[in-house]
């Protein structure tokens, strides 16, 4: 069902650097949710919220140490979910694949406003958001800075997903500043491992002998970071957190482009990709990350983009 562990040698992770504190973690069912989740409750007491519209995933989390809670978060009502965290890790995300932006904004940005006032009492708040909050620019190699200008980019699997979380970014920075709650905003680049992420997909997709499908035309440069790194780097990124909110690119250290990536598959699985290129409005072909605000947070990422996906790739293989 998960992957309980990546296959990336484990000594890879830092121990003990988050221990015995009380910690909720929203979309706990999610591709990054769950290995961050698992990670932090080794050495706390860890929550995790979801929905849990399916069982078996919550008997495996529960079996992980993990107590779960459903809940829909976009609800008024939090009944008996505990507000006496120490730290909140807010990743569920809403991603419609249809033109309703009023729902997306409600489950992404009112949801989230919603959560932080219920948590208030944290000592910090990590806001998971996305990469798709910076506007288009057309040079593929840009490395977005924090700075830089933001706009409605377009998600070809969700239209309303990067105007959401621009609205979700300006709740939670809101909310921070009310509630004098120290909150760090991490847009998150290419999140990857064993439990899925846009290069697991492709490599899936070439196993199968079915065409991969990037936007408008090569090269597809994104920074890629490995949930390893993104379990590491909770605790530095919660330590980071302030008011106003502190936001940072959460990205890995290098840049590698989808087509690297994927004839790095090829070359595993014997098979020669199949590359489709899909110009949309609104878009861009791909969108790497500076990380130079993060590494000062954080220190530098310890898997490299191949150790990273040879991982899986092996796996597959054997």
């Amino acid at each position: 069902m998960w992957a309980t562990l990546s296959k990336v040698s484990e000594s890879t992770y830092r121990r003990g650097m988050l221990s015995d504190k009380k910690i909720l973690i929203t979309g706990v069912t999610g591709q990054i949710g769950f290995p961050i989740a698992n990670f932090l409750a080794k050495n706390n007491e860890v929550w995790g919220v979801a929905r849990f519209t399916n069982d078996r995933k919550k008997q495996f989390l529960e079996e992980s140490n993990i107590q779960t809670f459903p809940l829909d978060l976009n609800s008024q009502d939090y009944g008996k979910l505990p507000d006496d965290f120490d730290h909140v890790i807010h990743f569920a995300i809403f991603q419609g694949q249809k033109n309703d932006y009023d729902l997306a904004i409600s489950n992404n940005a009112e949801a989230t406003g919603l959560l932080m006032s219920h948590c208030r009492d944290a000592k910090s708040v990590l806001i998971a958001s996305t990469n798709s909050v910076y506007k288009p620019c057309a040079d593929p190699w840009q490395k977005y800075k924090e700075t830089d200008p933001l706009g409605d980019s377009t998600v070809t699997h969700s239209p309303t997903y990067g105007v959401s979380k621009l609205s979700q970014e300006a709740v939670a920075r809101t909310m921070c500043r009310v509630l004098d709650l120290p909150t760090t905003i991490a847009r998150i680049n290419v999140s990857y491992g064993d439990n899925g992420g846009l290069p697991k997909y492709h490599f899936d997709l070439i196993a199968d002998d079915k065409p991969v499908t990037l936007r408008d035309s090569p090269p597809s440069p994104y920074s890629p970071i490995h949930e390893i790194d993104m379990a590491n780097q909770v605790f530095p990124l919660l330590e980071a957190a302030s008011v106003p909110s502190t936001i940072v690119n959460w990205c890995g250290d290098e840049v590698v482009t989808a087509e690297d990536w994927c004839a790095l598959f090829g070359s595993h699985l014997n098979k020669t990709p199949q590359l489709i290129y899909e110009a949309v409005s609104g878009s861009q072909s791909g969108g790497a990350a500076d990380p130079s605000l993060r590494k000062s947070i954080t220190g530098p990422c310890s898997v490299s983009w191949v150790d990273g996906m040879s991982s899986f790739t092996q796996s597959h293989v054997k």
